[in-house]
């Protein structure tokens, strides 16, 4: 008697069809996460994370327990790919520091000359090696396309005192007490996923203004869920 069994042939074949399906959704995703992120972040590092993702995932679907597989998937190869992101943060928790001492001299150079330092002139300022400041900006700009509660945990000071369950709540409150415009740019740039060019078309200013806005929403989340 044969164990040929069609219905796992054609499960089978299903299962290969949705690895080659999928394809230009994963590159779109990843055109989308790249475009929020600094040119030393190669898109087809992105691209090989998500194909990888979709594969095992592909694999182990089963149609009878979920009928709708891009949204079983997406979530997770999504967070492949951020995890892939965190891989990259080589900056030591001493350096992280650095990077707080970075914020500070870019707001205080942008409040008084309207635009941000080049790396050149913080490494002066500080009195360190230029190639310390760029690492240590690279780590901060993919560190910015994590989810807000990575950004809020990515310091130790808010983890030590803000629980994670409880970390979103604490956020969403802290939100209510900044402006429109803040509101709506931490909105649309971390649930919506939108680039800082997208949100500068959408609110009618600079690309560089919104980064501003965007860096010192974050920091005065910080410090106000540091304070508890």
């Amino acid at each position: 008697m044969s164990s040929h069994n069609p219905y796992n042939d054609n499960i089978k074949a299903y299962r290969d069809h949705l690895a080659v399906d999928y394809m230009p959704a994963v590159k779109s995703m990843a055109a989308r996460l790249k475009e929020r992120l600094p040119s030393s972040v190669d898109f087809n590092d992105l691209v090989s994370i998500g194909f990888e993702e979709l594969v095992k995932l592909a694999k182990r679907y089963d149609p009878a327990i979920n009928d709708n597989f891009w949204g079983y998937a997406q979530t997770r190869i999504y967070g492949a790919m951020l995890d892939f992101l965190r891989s990259l943060d080589t900056v030591s928790r001493g350096d992280r520091k650095l990077i707080k001492e970075i914020e500070k001299v870019i707001e205080k150079y942008t409040s008084k000359f309207n635009t941000e330092p080049s790396d050149e002139e913080i490494a002066e300022i500080l009195d360190v090696d230029v190639e310390k400041v760029r690492k240590a900006r690279t780590a901060s700009d993919i560190y910015t396309v994590m989810p807000i509660e990575d950004q809020m945990n990515y310091f130790d000071d808010v983890s030590k005192k803000v629980e994670e369950e409880e970390l979103i709540d604490k956020i969403m409150e802290v939100l209510e007490e900044f402006g429109e415009k803040e509101q709506m740019i931490i909105q649309l740039y971390y649930f919506e996923e939108l680039s800082l060019k997208e949100i500068s078309e959408i609110l009618g200013v600079t690309e560089s203004r919104v980064s501003q806005i965007h860096k010192k929403v974050i920091k005065k989340l910080r410090e106000r869920l540091a304070d508890g």
